[in-house]
């Protein structure tokens, strides 16, 4: 069939209207379970919650350095060559067991020598007790004057003079040898041994023979920057930095595996000043190795706790950031949106920040999709659940410092 297009404007007006009342009966209302049909109206739920108000624990992480309690390098103090070595590298020794045995003629020499020098001088002493004893019945008879029995005193007190000279020489050669036997000053651990045996050795070598580790307990050492050191002031307790070592709890210990060592240490000293090199202060933390596990030397990442009595903590995915500043969406009596800009700690505890201000205890809060929120927007609240929210707050949670 051929379709005709009038051209005559009255046909053409008449059949647009009869179209336009067809289009009208026909779609001028919605199908049932149409586009239209079950439209949400009202308030969108969000999900929302209190600040929450209470204590709360902050782990801070710090680089360590470890080391033994005694660090002993073994050094000559005579010189000589390598003869024996009594023990290997890694060795388990005790105090006073021998470790080095040098060998040098001239030493001994020296010994055999004062030995019979002290015999020499023993010998004149004896030679000048006589004299004093054979002069003294003629000085009592008057055979000669009193002259030669203080000449002969003052011969025998010169002889005791050089025979107490000629002992102390005899000990001061067998010192030099004894030198020659080196022993460990205290239990530990032997570390590396550079010298071999027939090696010529002396009090001037530019490296030790070795070190002796004691590592019964172990010293770790980390650092503060000035920063860092104004907020530990600012949250540890106390009035010096004596006190505030003494008011803060146990620390740990991760090794460089990442497990976490068994035993808790404690902070005990600090430097008590500003390096001026590094721009820190060192601290140092004691902690017990009684199973030898930790070696001097070792690196590892120290925990520090921080207690915080009443803290107010936000999720993290409650805030926004709008030109440099953190905002959240509190909620009115009405239910409607408020913009609330907060300040927060730069240390957060897990999913949590810490706020400074901005916010009380009892506001309330949308914790999900604040990206699709505005200001004075009616909502319809949702409670969330705080045990889960803020399940980070009861953790030990830990924020690295670098």
């Amino acid at each position: 069939m051929k379709m005709s297009i009038t051209t005559n404007p009255v046909l053409l007006m008449i059949q647009l209207s009869t179209a336009l009342v067809v289009l009208i009966s026909c779609g001028g209302k919605p199908k049932a379970g149409g586009p239209g049909a079950g439209a949400p109206t009202g308030p969108a739920p969000y999900k929302s919650a209190e600040v929450y108000s209470g204590p709360a624990t902050m782990f801070y992480s710090y680089p360590a350095t470890v080391q033994g309690e005694q660090n002993v390098e073994i050094r000559p103090k005579v010189d000589g060559f390598i003869q024996n070595i009594f023990v290997d590298e890694g060795a388990t020794v005790h105090k006073g067991q021998p470790l080095f045995e040098l060998r040098n003629p001239q030493y001994e020499a020296a010994v055999r020598s004062a030995v019979a020098a002290v015999k020499i001088a023993e010998a004149d002493v004896q030679t000048a007790e006589m004299d004093v004893e054979k002069v003294k019945p003629l000085v009592e008879r008057k055979i000669i004057s009193d002259y030669e029995l203080q000449s002969k005193q003052y011969a025998l007190n010169s002889k005791k003079a050089s025979l107490a000279s000629a002992q102390a020489d005899l000990v001061n050669a067998k010192v030099n040898v004894g030198y020659t036997y080196l022993t460990s000053p205290s239990n530990g651990v032997i570390g590396t041994i550079p010298y071999k045996v027939g090696s010529l050795v002396s009090s001037t070598s530019t490296n030790p023979l070795t070190t002796v580790y004691n590592t019964n307990n172990i010293y770790v050492y980390f650092s503060l920057n000035e920063k860092q050191l104004l907020e530990f002031s600012r949250t540890v307790k106390g009035t010096t930095l004596k006190e505030k070592l003494a008011t803060m709890a146990d620390v740990s210990l991760i090794l460089a595996d990442g497990t976490e060592y068994p035993e808790k240490g404690r902070i005990v000293t600090a430097s008590g000043l500003i390096s001026t090199e590094t721009g820190s202060v060192r601290f140092r933390a004691d902690f017990p190795n009684k199973p030898g596990l930790i070696l001097s030397g070792s690196s590892a990442t120290i925990k520090v706790p921080v207690q915080i009595v009443d803290a107010l903590l936000i999720p993290q995915n409650a805030t926004y950031d709008m030109q440099g500043q953190k905002f959240v969406y509190t909620l009115s009596d009405k239910d409607s949106t408020v913009n609330t800009g907060v300040s927060v700690s730069a240390n957060p505890i897990g999913n949590l920040y810490v706020v400074e201000s901005g916010l009380k205890k009892g506001d309330k809060l949308v914790v999900e999709g604040v990206g699709n929120l505005r200001p004075g927007m009616a909502i319809k609240p949702q409670p969330s659940n705080p045990d889960s929210l803020y399940a980070d707050a009861g953790k030990s949670m830990v924020h690295t410092k670098l």
